[in-house]
């Protein structure tokens, strides 16, 4: 999988399609990725101590890694990643504009 936490993704396919969003947390297992404000759902929390609140809330839910794409900065849209290997290192960078995502 090479979409990472951190990174900036735009969804490509279903009901939150263009919404650009930061990566929470993924699940290379499952092949699912969790963003910020894309695929909200509802979950009913039960207080398990003195003092939590209990009710129901707002959180994201995982969606298939397949169903976002890199979003770069410079080119504006969802593009796939390129390597390139500078100083010995290897560095993700724009299919297009080449530019360090």
């Amino acid at each position: 999988m090479k979409i990472k936490r951190d990174d900036n993704v735009i969804v490509i396919s279903g009901d939150d399609k263009g919404t650009i969003g930061k990566v929470i947390a993924t699940s290379p297992e499952e092949g699912k990725v969790i963003v910020s404000k894309v695929h909200v759902v509802t979950k009913h929390a039960k207080a398990r101590k003195q003092g939590d609140q209990s009710g129901i809330i707002k959180v994201e839910g995982a969606i298939y890694a397949d169903k976002v794409m890199l979003y770069c900065d410079n080119c504006k849209k969802g593009v796939r990643a390129a390597y390139e290997i500078s100083d010995g290192k290897k560095t993700r960078v724009c299919a297009k504009c080449r530019k360090k995502i």
